[in-house]
């Protein structure tokens, strides 16, 4: 495990924490981060043959709450690592940065988490087009920009993505100081 991902794994579990299954969550029942609606998008699929959803743990024939519930942290940190870390290449980004948009990808989704990016290296000079691709484009200006204004930006950019949801679901305000602190972290 390369040091960046070890960093950017503890802060996404720092602020994700364990077994949560909270009726205003839309993606339902989370453990260590991982939502029961990801965890149903990516293991509906019987790779071992053995007759049961890979993420089926109970053996009950449907993923479900209960299969959250029994999700391990190295379960959650290999997922993570597949379809966050690798997918999206965060390694080859400069660390801060990359552990600040892994951990922001995680909880709002990497496409509004690469547009945050984009627009944090508009507020350092570096306009882009605010696509949420993380392509050679925003990696090329990430790489130009300064680590320590571009993270300042982006974490000032993650916390008014934050207060605007909340302005415009106010459900969600209950969220917002963990969300808060998230951003500026």
């Amino acid at each position: 495990m390369s040091a960046a991902f070890s960093t950017a794994i503890q802060t996404v579990l720092e602020h994700e924490g364990g077994y949560v299954n909270d009726a205003d969550d839309p993606g339902g029942a989370t453990n260590w981060g991982i939502s029961l609606r990801f965890l149903r998008q990516v293991g509906e699929i019987d790779a071992d043959g053995d007759g049961f959803f890979d993420f089926d743990i109970d053996r009950s024939g449907e993923i479900d709450p209960g299969d959250i519930q029994l999700l391990t942290k190295e379960d959650a940190m290999a997922l993570y690592r597949e379809h966050w870390w690798d997918k999206y290449r965060y390694e080859d980004l400069p660390p801060a940065i990359g552990v600040k948009v892994f951990d922001l990808s995680v909880n709002m989704g990497a496409v509004q988490a690469h547009k945050l990016l984009q627009r944090a290296c508009h507020a350092v000079g570096l306009p882009l087009t605010e696509d949420g691709i993380l392509g050679p484009r925003t990696r090329a200006a990430v790489q130009s920009a300064d680590a320590y204004q571009l993270r300042a930006a982006l974490r000032s950019e993650a916390a008014g993505f934050y207060r605007s949801l909340v302005a415009s679901r106010p459900s969600l305000k209950k969220y917002l100081k963990g969300w808060l602190r998230r951003a500026y972290h």
